[in-house]
């Protein structure tokens, strides 16, 4: 053989020694991996110039990706979630509060999960969900093939706590932040092979303020300088030790990706829901969480994926929680055809390209009846006073004297857009009872945080998420739940309770519409409160108590709105009891 026709075979001409010039493969679609971290100031991070921690796994995110400066959501937790996973502002997908059904998202609204699972990725949630626990609102009915966490707006003990796993009710294991991590890289590692989106909304460093001793000890002694108004320098350095275990956590995700060779296929997201729990240094901005103004609603925002995205830059222009629905679809190829207009744009000019074209933008905050507007230059508060953001990031002097154009044109807009949020409100029903009994339910839990107390049954804690009712002592007295039953039949109903030995033998009755089911307190159950014990300082929120399922038998529910009552037939003891929740389990029928 010639070296001329030797070399037509290695070319593949006339031969089968190299394939011919074959289709190149299809690029896979890259992974998604979303850290959220829950009242975590865009201070609280070592990146952002705080002397008092070291953040060196996040940080490197931003110094091996890139980085948005000036990054907004909303000033609490629910509204930002709602945002961030449909690309619009939380008013109009009905989310007006956190807590006691308000914090759910509308069951019309697309999230982006359900997009990438109609695109054949694995999905799965790990930590704290926060718009919605029953289905069609619960995770898994959002576009989440596997939830584990919590649905509620805060947990009461971050030390294996009762959790949820595709809403059947598990007890974690270890501190929550650990195990939630641990079950995100377990998912990651079973769907290595395909695409997987992973959303990891850790719940720290909301209080209450629990971290281990070998993370609090860095911090138990720290001298803190330039202490700011009304900080208190203990709930400071637990939420410091508790960001650093954050930190910690990030670090071991990405040494995963690395050791399972995704790191290049994996696309990387990391922010906060909102301003820091507290008074603590965050840059000289005005505001914390709660508040529309800079401080209140400013987060770091930092996305990776190695080879793809631009190493290092940091973009200037305004975003916000609102951009992600369409930054994620349109780096992952994906699109998004659905009726309801977006707010959100997609950032991915500002990230990919040296010269993007992009006009000035206004995004809107709200919370508890207060409004804001930000433009790339100025910010317009909740009174009207115009900021420039660019001179005074404090916003210590207001220019509206100075600049009574640019004043009047932005509050012209801020009034428009309320009046279309309210416009936005009136769509909603007056009543949204708790639904029950949805077909792709295994179970539904009705907590006492959307429940009511009527007569002398009060909260454990006036703050509504993870607490319990208790001082029932009265035949007058009742708890009730607004339902939405979805599907007729014949339900198992359990009631998590406690009841010390001398209280026994209460009757008590559940009524549903036209049926009802009584059982007696046969069995005690007292066990002390608890959550105090691992506390780094007093907290806010209801301490817990380890409640016990009491099967209360079978009733018959019919389809429609109807009012779960419980209500005492029988006290012999000083109380009836105790009750965290009602667990309702539909009857398999053949």
């Amino acid at each position: 053989m010639s070296r001329w026709i030797a070399y037509l075979f290695l070319l593949g001409v006339g031969g089968s020694l190299l394939p011919a010039c074959q289709p190149a493969a299809p690029e896979r679609p890259p992974n998604v991996l979303i850290i959220l971290t829950d009242d975590q100031g865009w201070g609280d991070l070592s990146h952002s110039g705080n002397p008092h921690l070291s953040t060196p796994a996040i940080d490197g995110l931003a110094r091996e990706g890139v980085s948005f400066d000036r990054f907004y959501v909303s000033p609490v937790c629910s509204p930002t979630r709602a945002e961030m996973l449909t690309g619009r502002y939380h008013l109009r997908g009905g989310v007006r509060g956190t807590s006691a059904g308000e914090e759910r998202l509308d069951l019309d609204e697309t999230t982006f999960v359900e997009l990438f699972q109609q695109a054949g990725y694995a999905t799965g949630a790990f930590g704290k969900w926060h718009n919605g626990m029953q289905h069609p609102y619960h995770p898994n009915s959002r576009g989440f093939d596997t939830f584990y966490g919590f649905c509620s707006g805060h947990w009461g003990d971050y030390f294996s706590p009762p959790l949820e796993e595709n809403g059947i009710p598990v007890q974690g294991q270890g501190y929550l932040p650990d195990d939630l991590t641990e079950k995100a890289m377990n998912f990651i590692d079973a769907h290595r092979e395909a695409p997987f989106l992973v959303y990891l909304p850790l719940n720290t460093p909301h209080s209450p303020m629990q971290v281990p001793d070998s993370w609090w000890e860095r911090f138990e002694n720290e001298p803190l300088d330039s202490l700011v108004a009304g900080e208190d320098p203990d709930f400071t350095r637990a939420a410091l030790a508790m960001c650093e275990n954050i930190d910690w956590n990030v670090g071991r995700l990405l040494e995963k990706l690395e050791n399972l060779g995704l790191t290049e296929h994996t696309l990387v997201v990391f922010f906060t829901d909102n301003g820091p729990n507290s008074y603590r240094w965050n840059g000289g901005m005005k505001g914390r969480k709660g508040s529309t103004d800079e401080g209140g609603v400013r987060s770091p925002f930092f996305m990776q994926r190695k080879g793809h995205i631009p190493e290092g830059k940091v973009i200037r222009q305004i975003a916000g929680a609102i951009d992600l629905f369409p930054t994620l679809l349109d780096l992952a190829g994906l699109t998004h055809s659905g009726e309801k207009r977006l707010d959100g744009k997609s950032l991915k000019p500002l990230i990919m390209e040296e010269t993007p074209s992009w006009a000035d933008r206004m995004l809107f905050s709200h919370w508890n009846g207060n409004s804001s507007l930000r433009t790339q230059r100025y910010r317009l508060d909740k009174d009207g006073n115009l900021y420039d953001m660019e001179s005074d990031p404090g916003q210590q002097l207001p220019v509206q004297d100075r600049y009574p154009e640019v004043a009047k044109n932005l509050r012209a807009s801020l009034a428009d857009w309320e009046a279309e949020m309210a416009d936005e409100r009136k769509k909603d029903p007056e009543t949204r009872p708790f639904t029950l009994g949805a077909a792709e339910a295994p179970l539904t839990q009705l907590p006492a945080r959307d429940g009511m107390g009527h007569g002398t049954i009060q909260r454990s804690n006036r703050f509504p998420n993870d607490s319990f009712f208790t001082h029932w002592v009265s035949l007058e007295d009742s708890i009730t739940w607004e339902v939405e039953v979805l599907e007729a039949g014949d339900y198992l109903v359990e009631v998590y309770y406690t009841c010390p030995m001398e209280d026994v033998g209460s009757e008590i009755r559940l009524q549903a519409g036209e049926n009802h089911l009584d059982t007696r307190v046969e069995e005690a159950h007292n066990p002390p409160l608890k959550g105090m014990e691992n506390d780094r300082i007093d907290r806010m929120e209801s301490y817990v108590k380890d409640f016990k399922p009491m099967l209360m038998g079978s009733i018959a529910l019919k389809q429609g709105i109807q009012t779960f009552s419980l209500k005492a037939l029988r006290i012999p003891g000083n109380q009836v009891m105790d009750v965290q929740k009602l667990l309702v389990k539909p009857i398999e029928t053949n």
